[in-house]
């Protein structure tokens, strides 16, 4: 059921469909696409855990088994703000987010107050009754694709085996972009079923930072951005905010279906000890916005500095020069390494 909201004032009208995850801002005629969204985000984030069993060496927020879950109270203050501002979706992580002990409640809240809860996973703690809370109440699941991909392979198996829409996340370097061409020449058996595979760029953050791995590094930038984005792929594929500049500076893609990112434009990221940021890769480099009693998530919206900031560089002329600019909008505010388009 497609779910409209129109914003009269501003000169558009957003189209959600919860059941197939089809999203649209579509402008009043005569009006520009709008470039950010006064009555709060779209799309939200959120942190419920910093626990994760798995320690792998790359993870940006460095999750450990002695990290801390958001207490299930605040989870919900947080959602009953979301579904005011009209928050269309929301994307649950961690740490690994389904091995939250208040999980399922979690799910079936956030379900209740009209917000399609969606969420990543390592598969480690998937139990009947989350799968079955999973089935009822979320839009898509994403797996974490690690090697040697057994884990994964096992996840997707069992999410797919209980009717669950699921897509493959896949941390996209300067190392595992052989893996990513391999795989879109012709796809493994266990990917078969799959919703789509989003690359997710490579980020410099967290425990470890290998500056070798760094997507812009490979001399195969071309050739993947080529077979990522041509009309006889294999697979559906989608990408993060963090590769668009490869789409855009690399391929012929139609800019109308790529977007920039939308950091402190259309989303924003809480974590688990409700600071809030544009975007969940800045939690580890700055002091984030303090959600509490006295605050809501609408007033940090608005008013704060931070989301104000990130707004500012994405209509800055940063990147004054480039032909992509009005697309890419400068790229990313954190990391300008992050950046594939040969540009700078």
């Amino acid at each position: 059921m497609l779910k409209a909201i129109r914003y009269k004032s501003l000169g558009y009208t957003s189209l959600f469909n919860p059941d197939t995850g089809f999203f649209a801002r579509v402008p009043d005629k005569g009006r520009k696409d709008p470039f950010w969204s006064p009555h709060g985000p779209e799309l939200m984030d959120i942190s419920i855990t910093n626990w994760c069993d798995k320690g792998c060496s790359f993870c940006y927020k460095s999750s450990t088994m002695c990290g801390e879950h958001m207490a299930l109270d605040d989870y919900k203050r947080v959602i009953d703000q979301a579904a005011d501002m009209g928050t269309f979706q929301i994307a649950l992580g961690g740490g690994n987010p389904n091995q939250h002990p208040g999980f399922v409640e979690i799910l079936e809240y956030t379900a209740s107050k009209g917000v399609v809860p969606n969420y990543s996973t390592n598969g480690r703690g998937l139990s009947d009754e989350i799968l079955n809370a999973t089935r009822m109440h979320c839009g898509v699941v994403a797996v974490s694709a690690y090697s040697p991909y057994d884990e994964t392979s096992k996840t997707i198996k069992k999410l797919l085996h209980n009717d669950i829409k699921t897509n493959v996340h896949f941390i996209l370097d300067a190392v595992s972009i052989d893996t990513a061409i391999e795989w879109l020449n012709e796809p493994p058996e266990f990917l078969r079923g799959i919703n789509a595979i989003v690359f997710l760029n490579y980020k410099p953050s967290g425990r470890k930072v290998f500056e070798k791995k760094l997507l812009r590094h490979s001399t195969r930038l071309e050739e993947f951005f080529r077979l990522a984005v041509s009309p006889q792929r294999k697979m559906k594929v989608g990408f993060d905010a963090c590769c668009v500049s490869g789409v855009f500076a690399r391929t012929n893609a139609n800019t109308s279906m790529v977007d920039a990112c939308d950091a402190g434009r259309f989303s924003m990221y809480v974590s688990e000890d409700l600071k809030v940021y544009p975007c969940s890769f800045q939690s580890g480099l700055a002091e984030g916005d303090q959600l509490d009693k006295e605050t809501t998530l609408l007033d940090i919206w608005i008013k704060s500095r931070n989301m104000g900031a990130f707004r500012s560089y994405f209509s800055s002329d940063h990147c004054v020069d480039c032909s992509h600019r009005s697309a890419c909008m400068n790229g990313c505010p954190l990391f300008d390494e992050l950046l594939v388009c040969g540009n700078r």
